[in-house]
């Protein structure tokens, strides 16, 4: 039997660089990533749309575990004012494992820097399937990347 159930990991991490630093690298110049953590993230284009733009189609070219992975995201919500985006997978690796994939992200103004918080929802393709922690971590693994990049004057 199908597994069917929405489930959801999430963390988040204290960072230096600004909120609207941060937030501005993912949001509209998610290509400059694969310059700051080319190790993890090897290329990002858009396929429709305009960077930012809610409803633009970004393809993401990625290591994960070991194995160059593909995912195509549709940019559902965007946030600016919040710092809020939404980026839901429609087609790519990560749907070999799970019905559906939403990656939620939000960077909060906090003291001198800011924090990320990153949600990712799914619906497992069987019950044997594990839970996103591994693609969690390689969001946390890249945030840090984004962060060293942004306070060694890089922005």
């Amino acid at each position: 039997m199908a597994y069917s159930q929405l489930q959801k990991v999430g963390t988040s991490l204290q960072i230096k660089a600004s909120a609207e630093q941060f937030y501005d690298v993912f949001c509209n110049k998610p290509h400059t990533i694969a310059n700051i953590s080319p190790e993890n993230i090897q290329s990002v284009e858009v396929h429709k749309g305009e960077w930012g733009k809610e409803g633009s189609i970004v393809s993401w070219n990625y290591l994960h575990e070991g194995t160059v992975c593909v995912a195509k995201q549709v940019l559902e919500g965007i946030d600016k004012e919040n710092n809020k985006m939404t980026m839901k997978v429609i087609e790519g690796d990560v749907l070999g494992l799970y019905k559906s994939f939403k990656s939620n992200l939000q960077v909060t103004p906090k003291g001198k820097g800011s924090v990320v918080l990153w949600a990712m929802e799914y619906e497992k393709q069987e019950d044997h399937i594990p839970d996103a922690h591994t693609l969690l971590q390689l969001a946390v693994v890249v945030s840090k990347k984004i962060d060293a990049y942004l306070t060694q004057g890089h922005n």
